[in-house]
């Protein structure tokens, strides 16, 4: 995910000594800002008087409320000087709704315990446009993603139980402990009916049963060696990406070899994020193929009877968290999956019900992770087909400094001063950098979205160097360029963008995806590689070959691409900064998240597990006894 030597700094925005933060901004009581909104009281669960979880029914009652206006935020490349997209989100959503005075809402993703912890501090925003209180935002919230690990990890030690009891077991002794007698009758449980319909056996009395569908029924008999399902942790741990289970005797000597991924990375998060209804969720999650047996038929949740358990402690998670700006903004927190590993967007469920909520004159800013090339790709073709809705604008957020980066810009060190190019005007640099952002307009373009560029400003950039981003920027195609101030300066900071924003999302749009679903797996990978990352083509590994292979033989063939990629890259490479070409892009190997509905490439060396740096963020963290104040987690 991100190896030590190109970690984010958390360089934060410099704001001039005239202005400073107040630690004593209180936020509205979440009751009256739920009431403000016309949330009604039986859709809303408080979780303390800072945050609130709302219903999934409000959806029904707001069914012929049209929409507002949807808008994707995205970026540029990242580097370790920092863009501040999510600072943007906020800072826009702040402008449109205090400012502007129309009804906005934003939508974020919560952030993981891993990066929060070790490498990048919180995901709040920065500034004068950011969520608060930041440090609830930044921490357990309201346990979605302990729950996702639950889940997760029940389903994992359900796989190797499973393994386990089939391998010490005869057909017979099996189905017998999997339907016991309850006085001296067999039942089959609901779950258990839904595997009997997948084997198209009609029988729903245990005992009518021949001892072919018994055997049929109880034994899944993995194939090991396609075990896809791994469990998880919210924590950078580099020495859980590989590890051994069942080495204690009494597994008898049936070890495996596996790993643990972060949190965020598992397919349930993928699923919270993409599901449409409980009903729907239900369904993702018994779906999700965890495996193949030896006959190379899936494996899903359903199959090992736990799809049912997984949607319990899900319920809650499912329900989109409210919080709000500095300024008082409503804000939703839901669903946390990486871009670089998953499709890297909020909820749809968080998006649909904010549109309902500020009603056709108003406007929703939604943010993708990382850069365009993956967040905002994965956000039209696997968010969208699943959500129908479709976006009215895109925001592009970019630095002079990040571009100089990627113009050939000297490396930066955690505690060193920055090198002079970044405080000094070099006009040249920015040019040579700006490749990276025409890279990003082009890809947003290319689904027939407009397109406006946000300059977030710091204040060693110089007038002559922002304004070559914003010329450049309206030569590329971009609809508008407008210079921001929103860290300093809230949302009166980013007045001009929301303008262009608003200017924008009246244009006609001519939204296309990318590629068609029908197409081979192979075909469709190698278009994203070559449209939007500027790859000359794709190599894949026999691995890789196998994998797909066996997806289309499974009947998976036909759902969206979803790569797993370096985020500080168009290539695979991150060494690789600006625009590059003449590369080939790596797959080394080919997974299917089934229940969240897409197919994920592994490119190059891309792990699932981050890794902690040797100074991780958690120095500067702590708590005042006698305040409760967190301290240093920004």
């Amino acid at each position: 995910m991100w190896d030590i030597e190109y970690l984010p700094l958390n360089l934060e925005n410099p704001v001039p000594s005239d202005i400073s933060i107040s630690r004593s901004q209180k936020p509205k009581y979440i009751g009256k800002l739920a009431e403000e909104l016309k949330i009604q009281p039986e859709e809303v669960d408080y979780y303390g008087k800072t945050k609130a979880k709302v219903g999934l029914s409000i959806l029904e009652r707001l069914k012929d409320q049209k929409d507002g206006k949807y808008v994707v935020v995205a970026g540029i490349t990242p580097t370790p000087l920092g863009e501040g997209k999510s600072t943007t989100t906020i800072g826009l959503a702040q402008s449109l709704s205090s400012a502007l005075k129309k009804q906005c809402f934003a939508c974020v993703r919560q952030p993981s315990q891993g990066p929060t912890f070790g490498i990048k501090g919180g995901a709040a925003g920065g500034g004068y446009s950011q969520v608060i209180p930041m440090e609830e935002f930044n921490l357990h919230l309201t346990g979605d993603i302990h729950a996702i690990t639950a889940a997760n990890n029940l389903l994992a030690a359900a796989i190797d139980a499973r393994i386990f009891h089939e391998s010490t077991q005869s057909d017979k002794a099996l189905f017998n402990r999997l339907c016991p007698k309850k006085k001296g009758i067999r039942e089959f449980t609901p779950i258990m009916l839904r595997r009997l319909k997948k084997l198209g056996i009609e029988k729903s009395n245990p005992d009518d049963l021949t001892d072919e569908e018994k055997g049929k029924f109880a034994r899944l008999d993995f194939d090991t060696s396609t075990i896809t399902w791994q469990r998880v942790l919210d924590t950078n741990d580099r020495y859980l990406r590989k590890i051994t289970v069942g080495q204690s005797p009494t597994e008898k000597g049936r070890t495996r070899e596996c790993q643990f991924d972060i949190t965020v990375a598992s397919e349930i998060m993928a699923v919270l994020a993409l599901t449409t209804d409980l009903r729907d969720m239900r369904d993702r999650l018994g779906n999700m193929v965890v495996a193949s047996n030896k006959e190379g038929m899936p494996i899903t949740a359903d199959d090992l009877g736990v799809g049912g358990a997984l949607t319990v402690l899900m319920k809650d998670a499912i329900k989109p968290n409210l919080m709000q700006t500095l300024e008082g903004s409503p804000v939703f927190v839901h669903a946390g999956p990486f871009a670089n590993i998953a499709h890297g967007n909020s909820s749809i469920l968080a998006d649909k019900i904010a549109l309902k909520l500020v009603g056709q004159d108003g406007f929703v800013v939604t943010e993708c992770g990382f850069g365009a090339d993956i967040g905002m790709e994965k956000f039209f073709n696997i968010k969208c087909r699943y959500s129908g809705l479709l976006p009215s604008c895109v925001v592009l957020v970019a630095t002079v400094r990040a571009l100089k980066m990627h113009g050939g810009g000297p490396k930066v060190v955690a505690g060193s001063p920055l090198p002079e190019a970044y405080t000094t005007e070099n006009i040249e640099l920015v040019e040579k950098g700006f490749c990276n952002l025409r890279k990003q307009i082009e890809n947003a373009l290319c689904f027939g979205v407009p397109v406006v560029v946000a300059v977030n400003k710091f204040h060693t950039d110089t007038d002559g160097e922002i304004n070559k981003m914003i010329s450049l920027s309206k030569e590329a195609g971009a609809f508008d360029a407008v210079l921001c101030t929103h860290y300093a300066e809230g949302g009166q900071g980013a007045v001009n963008l929301s303008q262009a924003v608003i200017k924008a999302s009246k244009e006609k749009t001519n939204f296309q995806f990318l590629y068609d679903l029908k197409l081979p797996l192979e075909e469709k990978i190698e278009i994203i590689a070559k449209r939007i990352y500027g790859a000359d083509g794709v190599s894949f590994s026999d691995q890789a070959k196998e994998s797909l292979a066996r997806y289309t033989k499974q009947g998976f063939s036909e759902l969206p691409i979803c790569m797993a990629k370096t985020h500080l890259s168009l290539s695979d490479n991150p060494e690789l900064k600006g625009a590059p070409t003449g590369f080939t892009l790596p797959i080394r190997d080919v997974r299917a998240s089934v229940g969240a509905g897409f197919v994920f490439p592994l490119v190059g060396t891309m792990s699932t597990m981050p890794g902690l740096p040797t100074r991780p963020c958690f120095y500067d963290i702590d708590l005042d006894p006698d305040t409760e104040e967190v301290q240093g987690l920004m």
